[in-house]
């Protein structure tokens, strides 16, 4: 009998991509910052990685950590996810080892440099919001953003930033929803695969941080249409590969495109569950050229919640996780305040009604857990 085949998974957090990984039948060899038990119980197996500066993947320490992952096997490749949007460098390195399943680094430093986005905006027609490498004269109505973040803890007014830093760049703020599409790409084409619409979930010095997310998103026909068109133009003159998302601010029939995420991303969890062929396989054939005939439909609304830690939590007690949530601390770690706990799921006849469910869940584990450690 075969082998099941090995690939490997790098990302800031590797559980999805490791449970979609297993559903497509691979071994999942994983590295991650959190190590979580459901990310474990899902890798074949798991090297633990801790960030450099408190934020950022240290390129040596990853080499290391897919090395040993890879002792003994014969990976297909290697996929990356959230963590590397601003380190092409370290994607090069990755490729020198193992084949990179995804988009190449040239794609990668092209598409989330600022000025060269804005430049394809411009050729294309497609609506973007006025950016600037340089901090405007003028603050007020602009938005500072750190080159390559990602989950909107690196947003915050210009007027925040005292000083220029070649670590930000400044995007005129615009009215609209968030929407992200979650785009399959051949290189050449590419095919939307669902719209789901986003949320913040506010902290301290962080307003814009991630909150959630939620498939459907409720657009008009003729604007999803807008969108894939613009989706379209875009791929048309990057070779993207794999799946990625496009990040929108929708205002009726307006609209305008924010940034390409160049990788699997956030929304991956909402409409894995309701897809009946796993994303990731979807992912590496997308990779090797070849895109699905048709877009696989989804079944029922899914809306999926980051849970935050209100305060420091030295020791996480052991709790009996519900089987809706996701990315489960193992017993004993230690969260910071305002750090990602967990992530709670739902599923319901509608997006609204997914959302409502979602959000209560969310209460009912910081409830329970407040419940432990008093």
């Amino acid at each position: 009998m075969a082998s099941t085949p090995t690939v490997l998974i790098a990302a800031v957090s590797g559980r999805a991509l490791a449970a979609s990984a297993r559903r497509a039948g691979y071994a999942p060899l994983v590295t991650d910052f959190f190590g979580d038990q459901d990310t474990i119980a899902a890798a074949h197996a798991h090297v633990r990685i801790k960030p450099r500066n408190g934020r950022d993947i240290d390129p040596d320490e990853l080499i290391v950590a897919l090395q040993t992952l890879a002792v003994g096997r014969e990976p297909t490749g290697a996929v990356c996810g959230t963590g590397f949007e601003d380190r092409p460098e370290v994607l090069a390195r990755i490729a020198q080892h193992w084949t990179l399943i995804g988009n190449s680094p040239t794609t990668v430093e092209q598409i989330k440099d600022p000025t060269r986005l804005a430049v394809l905006c411009r050729r294309s027609g497609i609506p973007h919001p006025d950016t600037k490498l340089s901090l405007p004269k003028t603050s007020a109505g602009w938005l500072a953003k750190r080159r390559g973040g990602a989950g909107g803890v690196h947003i915050r007014s210009a007027g925040a930033e005292q000083r220029a830093s070649e670590a930000y760049y400044y995007q005129r703020e615009v009215r609209g929803d968030p929407v992200s599409a979650l785009v399959l790409a051949d290189g050449h084409t590419a095919m939307v695969l669902g719209f789901s619409e986003q949320w913040s979930s506010p902290a301290p010095e962080q307003p814009f941080r991630y909150g959630g997310a939620m498939q459907p998103a409720p657009l008009a026909r003729e604007t999803a249409d807008a969108l894939t068109d613009a989706v379209q133009q875009i791929t048309s003159l990057v070779s993207l590969v794999g799946l990625n998302s496009f990040d929108f601010l929708v205002d009726g029939r307006t609209f305008h495109l924010l940034e390409i995420n160049p990788r699997p991303g956030a929304t991956l969890d909402i409409f894995e569950s309701q897809c009946s062929k796993s994303l990731f396989a979807m992912h590496l054939e997308a990779c090797r050229g070849v895109l699905p005939n048709d877009a696989p439909t989804f079944g029922r609304a899914t809306a999926s919640a980051v849970v935050y830690a209100d305060n420091d939590i030295p020791q996480i007690p052991f709790l009996n996780w519900p089987r809706w949530t996701g990315d489960q601390p193992i017993a004993g770690s230690s969260i910071s305040a305002h750090s990602p706990l967990c992530t709670v799921f739902a599923c319901a006849a509608t997006a609204a009604l997914a959302r409502q469910l979602v959000d209560q869940r969310a209460q009912a584990i910081l409830a329970r857990l407040r419940a432990r450690l008093s």
